[in-house]
């Protein structure tokens, strides 16, 4: 399993400096109804947005 997850996305509730993703478990799924075979083809499903 990896140890450190990097996430650009500076918009979510996990997101911490350095890109690092502060999330105790991350879900990532197809965001199309078939295989993905890119990564433009899949979703973090663990994005919370920042309140």
């Amino acid at each position: 399993m990896a140890k450190d997850v990097l996430c650009e996305v500076n918009s979510c509730k996990y997101w911490g400096p350095g890109n690092e993703c502060h999330a105790s478990s991350i879900y990532v799924v197809n965001n199309r109804n078939k295989q993905a075979s890119h990564s433009e083809e899949t979703d973090c499903k663990t994005f919370e947005p920042k309140m």
